[in-house]
């Protein structure tokens, strides 16, 4: 079958109502709509459900807004720390891990234990966890997060 062989399923499309024009023979003067009424006359505005009260009235309008600088990070917690092999532990050997799912950032949240010295690189950490990593004799280091969008003010792009 080739493209311009393509037709449509058979009683599947049905022909134009050809209307007659002015007042004499068929199809003229009301063309098949009937006298008066609305189905005589030119159709209904979209989305318009014949006084009920429209979908688009009756759900909420939706408030807030989508913040283009929010940061997301994949989060590790301590306890999962805790079973760790080595010493050092940053967004690549999580990821190998299976702790860490997808690239991004990772923060460092601080439920469950520790009690092993482990070097700690991530772009985030929280103060509970920053304190029992420490407590525990390892240390923290926060990896420096990629650029982000630019500024919105006195930026060459968006002030033309």
């Amino acid at each position: 079958m080739k493209l311009h062989e393509l037709r449509p399923a058979p009683g599947s499309t049905k022909r134009r109502k050809r209307v007659a024009r002015g007042t004499a023979g068929r199809g003229g003067k009301t063309a098949g709509r009937g006298t008066k009424g609305q189905g005589a006359r030119s159709n209904v505005k979209p989305g318009f459900e014949g006084g009920q009260l429209p979908l688009k009235q009756r759900i909420p309008k939706l408030g807030g807004f989508k913040n283009p600088f929010r940061i997301e990070y994949t989060v590790v917690n301590l306890d999962g720390l805790q079973d760790f092999d080595g010493d050092d532990v940053n967004p690549e050997s999580l990821r190998a891990k299976g702790l860490v799912h997808k690239h991004g950032l990772v923060k460092v949240l601080g439920r469950g234990q520790l009690d092993r010295a482990l070097r700690v690189q991530a772009h985030a950490f929280s103060r509970s966890a920053e304190t029992a990593i420490t407590a525990a004799g390892g240390s923290v280091e926060i990896i420096p997060s990629p650029p982000g969008r630019p500024a919105a003010k006195g930026n060459a792009l968006t002030n033309r």
